[in-house]
């Protein structure tokens, strides 16, 4: 089976909420992954936030070009997500 992601959610700075065709399903920080000049912008949180997922090549994408292989992504070790508190009253 070739691998594809076929949900994506930006959840945080550098943080995918990700959804794969083997049933998977995690919250990946993408951080490890951010080596050399095409994945430079992909630091700034703003610019994350534009990813959107690429249902023809089965992975995640930004304007610039980046993107990752889903298998690289798969690789990565789940995160907790981020919580927001609420106010005790």
């Amino acid at each position: 089976m070739i691998l594809r992601i076929l949900e994506a959610e930006v959840c945080g700075p550098q943080l995918l909420r990700l959804a794969f065709n083997d049933g998977t399903r995690k919250t990946i920080d993408v951080r490890p992954l951010l080596h050399g000049p095409i994945f430079e912008p992909l630091r700034d949180a703003a610019y994350f936030a534009l990813a959107e997922l690429d249902k023809v090549c089965g992975t995640v994408v930004w304007p610039n070009g980046a993107d990752f292989a889903p298998e690289a992504l798969h690789e990565l070790s789940p995160v907790d997500e981020p919580t927001t508190l609420r106010p005790t009253a």
